[in-house]
């Protein structure tokens, strides 16, 4: 089971997961969830609570990254867990992702929030 939740900040769209992708009803979730943030110019991608991730997530994760560069969308992977980190270097993914450090989070919070305040 994947439980998917969506935070917009303006321009920024956090999509936080929590359970397991390995079925093909959790990576159908998770791409619903962040192919419905075309209007978002940053999409993070918060993966500390996975603990799972099968080769159909793996197969999302490209999809979704090739979905947001074609949609001129920053796609950014936020604190993977280590089970998700694990899977990304046995299938020699990782290189295909950016993966954030948390400074760099917190500058775009900050940055959106700034945005997001001067637009209300």
């Amino acid at each position: 089971m994947l439980n998917v939740t969506v935070a917009n900040m303006g321009e920024l769209a956090v999509v936080s997961c929590e359970g397991r992708i390995v079925q093909r009803q959790a990576a159908s979730r998770l791409r619903e969830a962040v192919t419905s943030q075309a209007d978002a110019q940053i999409v993070v991608l918060e993966l500390s609570e996975v603990r799972a991730i099968g080769g159909g997530g793996l197969g999302m994760l490209v999809f979704l990254q090739r979905w947001a560069r074609e949609h001129k969308i920053r796609f950014l992977l936020f604190h993977p867990s280590m089970s998700v980190l694990s899977r990304l270097k046995r299938a020699r993914s990782i290189a295909k992702f950016y993966i954030a450090s948390s400074e760099e989070i917190s500058a775009i919070l900050a940055y959106a929030n700034s945005r997001y305040a001067l637009a209300a």
